[in-house]
């Protein structure tokens, strides 16, 4: 069934409501006899107005003014209609005029991607990934009005020089609380995040194309900080008078032990302490961050820092296992540790994580799937980054055995006799 369509543009003067001998003029565009009007917000005096011709008359610079006018607006109207046609849009008259005046589209900002994503990732997210997104959020904003001058601004408008430019401000921010810069791969996690929240647009069609598609993050890969036997051993050994040291140090230790994040640890309570299947008390929970189950059998010093707080008043009126402290405080006090016990590390409690994983596991020969299993991992090749930092240390190690080698065949026969 062959069908067709009649599309048509006519300016005209409205003649019914004339005030000061001057006429409102209107485009109406017609599709199959369906009409919709646009006023184009001009006047003309009804002597002036061509009716069949639907221009102004004559050659004065008003009328020469008025018709390129007209001739503009008749191009505009008919580039909307050409360009529904392509893309294989319903034509009609108003669908049209919507298309002339921008009423077809909706322009979405980043700030509506930003309360868009806040929504949609409640009760999602745990808080502390939500905070993150809050603080990256932040640092838009603030980008935004000193670049700008703008509190918001289209999505549509975003481009490679809009991210380039997010990260040159966000390497020379200083933060009001400190005077040290964001180091790179903080940088890097907060342009991370707004790439998150653009791909977010992308998939919900707010925008037709990526502007990170020619952007490449520059992650550094810097090695797991953790603790040396040695090391580990010291604190193990040192005895806190102070009782908040003193339960930081053994949190700090049973995470050693344990692979247990700060959040985790604090979170245990006895309902996740269970016999497991050799017969001995094993920790079975779900991971906070990732909510991934684990079970892992504890060790004796583990177990001897359990049946220390067993019957802790502070604890069993929390309901956990060990008093709650916040990660800030902890962090704090792990500095203190950290310098009566002679270690020139930043010790903070997530190098006890590393701990495990390195000194405690791996170097004892512990196959890294275990290990895998024991830290949560999703994929091993998380915990081969643990591995890597191990054949360091071996490399070290050996290279040291080699100077001795070579130290000692470089010595005269005579010197090494005498040695003896």
């Amino acid at each position: 069934m062959k069908t067709s369509s009649t599309f048509s543009i006519l300016f005209w003067a409205n003649f019914s409501r004339v005030k000061d001998n001057q006429a409102s003029l209107y485009a109406r565009i017609t599709v199959n006899g369906k009409r919709a009007s646009i006023s184009l917000k001009r006047k003309v005096l009804v002597s002036d107005w061509d009716v069949h011709k639907s221009r102004a008359k004559g050659t004065t610079q008003k009328s020469r003014i008025l018709n390129s006018y007209l001739d503009e607006t008749y191009n505009h109207i008919f580039k909307s209609y050409r360009d529904l046609k392509l893309e294989h849009k319903l034509i009609t008259a108003q669908s049209i005029k919507s298309r002339y005046l921008g009423e077809d589209e909706t322009h979405h900002s980043i700030n509506d991607i930003i309360t868009y994503h806040n929504e949609d990732m409640k009760g999602k997210l745990k808080w502390g990934t939500q905070k993150n997104y809050y603080t990256t959020q932040g640092y838009i904003s603030k980008f935004l009005l000193k670049t700008y001058k703008t509190s918001d601004m289209y999505l549509r408008e975003l481009d490679y020089d809009f991210i380039t430019k997010f990260e040159k401000y966000l390497r020379s921010y200083i933060p009001e609380d400190h005077h040290k810069r964001m180091g790179n791969n903080t940088v890097m996690k907060h342009i991370e995040r707004f790439r998150k929240l653009v791909n977010l647009s992308v998939k919900l069609g707010w925008i037709n194309r990526d502007p990170f598609v020619n952007y490449k993050s520059k992650f550094i890969k810097n090695e797991r900080g953790f603790l040396r036997l040695d090391e580990l051993h010291a604190i193990e050994k040192k005895s806190f008078t102070t009782t908040r040291l003193q339960l930081v140090k053994d949190l700090f230790v049973f995470s050693c032990y344990t692979s247990l994040s700060y959040i985790d640890v604090i979170n245990l309570t006895k309902e996740n302490l269970t016999i497991g299947i050799d017969g001995e008390l094993w920790i079975y929970y779900r991971r906070e961050k990732t909510t991934k189950p684990i079970q892992i059998p504890l060790l004796p010093k583990a177990l001897e820092i359990l049946e220390k707080y067993k019957n802790n008043k502070k604890s069993i009126l929390q309901g956990t296992i060990f008093p709650k402290i916040t990660n800030q405080k902890l962090n704090s006090y792990l500095k203190e540790i950290a310098d009566v016990c002679g270690i020139q590390k930043n010790l903070t409690f997530h190098i006890a994580r590393h701990t495990f994983a390195t000194t405690v596991t791996l170097s004892n020969g512990m196959p890294i799937e275990t290990v895998s299993k024991l830290l949560g991992h999703s994929r091993i090749a998380t915990t081969q980054i643990y591995a890597k930092v191990i054949e360091r240390k071996v490399s070290d190690d050996m290279q040291r055995l080699r100077a001795q080698f070579n130290q000692k065949e470089n010595t005269p026969l005579s010197k090494r006799a005498a040695s003896n």
